[in-house]
């Protein structure tokens, strides 16, 4: 399923490949200066995978940044396999289409790689991101996201993205597409990370030839819900790390990616997107594998409160 070089492990799709290690663009607290740099920063380094969606609101500098790299001869377009993700609020069927044309035109994109629906969740179409009412209650969409994935079918076939996938789907909601589907998804994209294994989700996945992309692979450092040691001060971590000559980071990226995982970690640190790069120069052994699982305390830090209540919450059951 995967092929491993000296600066890349690619997983198969059915027509095609895409690179085991991303780069996550999701900066929260960062400028569209910021984020314009270092997609700069990781395309120059080696990351041909940019993660991207339509809510973390810099898909803009971040096609800026590719087309940048694109004038100076650095990629071509077809080098580079370019996500995005539906929101919450475009889940109705004739809001996909239009959703997905927004992100293209801020990206300066013909087409996506990939397009995910980012959350099972619908919320109220039109207006704001996260739309409440005057109580400040979130208000919800009943959509059901069947439906949505049938407008995401309808945009293969326009040849507007390659491949469709899902993020944060649980596997009841996985199968309720899988049992419709027209086009099968690629991908779930889920958090996953020392402290959140995932092992049941990842199993139920690769058997439906479904492959996993870990986002938040550090358990979002600084979160104020762990309550566990930040995995970079984890002593097994830390302990393989200097047996290797390795940062914490790059053990756990090695990890995940010896998990035959997708991973798409961020920053906007120049050192730290570089470094997060240089997983492909040693491998983990057996016994440093299965230390490193022994660590998971299914601790999920991307909750999604907001959402508890929703009909289609992912996190209600066990996987």
């Amino acid at each position: 399923m995967a092929t491993d070089d000296q600066n890349q492990i690619r997983l198969k799709l059915n027509k095609g490949s895409i690179p085991g290690l991303g780069f996550g663009t999701y900066a929260p607290g960062e400028s569209e200066d910021d984020v314009y740099k270092a997609v700069q920063v990781a395309i120059k380094a080696g990351y041909r995978h940019l993660d991207c969606a339509a809510i973390y609101r810099n898909e803009r500098a971040v096609g800026q940044a590719i087309k940048k790299t694109i004038v100076e001869d650095k990629v071509t377009r077809e080098d580079l396999f370019i996500v995005s993700k539906l929101w919450n609020t475009c889940h109705k069927p004739d809001l996909v289409r239009a959703s997905l044309k927004k992100s293209l035109e801020d990206l300066g994109l013909q087409y996506l790689d990939l397009y995910l629906i980012h959350w099972p969740i619908g919320l109220k179409e039109g207006g704001d991101f996260i739309p409440k009412d005057e109580k400040g209650n979130v208000l919800f969409s009943d959509v059901d996201f069947v439906d949505t994935w049938q407008a995401m079918e309808d945009c293969v076939d326009e040849g507007l993205v390659k491949y469709i996938g899902l993020s944060n789907f649980n596997s009841e909601q996985i199968q309720r597409i899988l049992d419709v589907a027209r086009i099968k998804p690629v991908i779930n994209q889920v958090e996953c990370h020392i402290y959140l294994s995932q092992e049941k989700l990842i199993e139920f996945c690769k058997s439906k030839g479904i492959i996993v992309t870990a986002y938040s692979p550090f358990a979002s450092p600084g979160h104020k819900k762990m309550p566990y040691t930040p995995c970079m001060e984890e002593p097994t971590i830390v302990e393989i790390a200097k047996s290797k000559g390795k940062k914490p980071s790059q053990v756990i990226i090695r990890f995940l990616l010896q998990r035959g995982l997708v991973v798409i970690p961020k920053s906007v640190s120049p050192n730290k997107i570089i470094e997060n790069f240089q997983v492909f120069d040693f491998e983990l052994g057996d016994d440093e594998m299965k230390k490193i699982l022994a660590l998971n305390k299914n601790h999920r830090t991307n909750t999604e409160d907001i959402a508890l209540t929703h009909k289609y919450y992912p996190f209600s059951i066990e996987f």
